[in-house]
């Protein structure tokens, strides 16, 4: 189990509203984009970081993490398990308080350098599952 019920509402509920979701482009096909429609509906502010830097769902996008001219809360992750370590440890430079990786990414390294980091992390689940539940 890669995070506990207590992780998911704390990340959820309390960590912060702006969250940057790496991997989000205006593929409406991709996975992605749906679970940023859904946050965007629960209140957060989804910050698209893709190479193409595209604008998303009215947000302006940017080509990483470090490009961002803000703070960011949390770093949704929608990059194959392969690539998410380096992602997790720009959210750790970055300043995020919490990472999440989507159904299907997992990293087992990368996680306990995000959590020894001081940062919140869940591993292999969604939060457009996870975020009606707590209502």
């Amino acid at each position: 189990m890669y995070a506990d019920d207590e992780t998911i509402r704390t990340i959820l509920t309390e960590t912060g509203d702006t969250w940057a979701v790496v991997g989000l482009s205006n593929n409406r096909a991709r996975a992605a984009y749906g679970v940023a429609g859904v946050l965007q509906r629960f209140g957060k502010r989804v910050v698209p970081v893709h190479p193409k830097a595209e604008t998303v769902l009215g947000e302006r996008g940017y080509a990483s993490l470090d490009a961002i001219p803000f703070d960011v809360d949390v770093v949704d992750v929608f990059v194959n398990s392969d690539l998410a370590g380096a992602v997790a440890d720009e959210a750790v430079a970055k300043g995020a308080k919490a990472v999440w990786f989507q159904l299907g990414v997992v990293d087992e390294q990368a996680y306990a350098r995000t959590r020894e980091a001081g940062l919140a992390m869940v591993m292999d689940r969604c939060p457009a599952i996870e975020i009606p539940s707590l209502g």
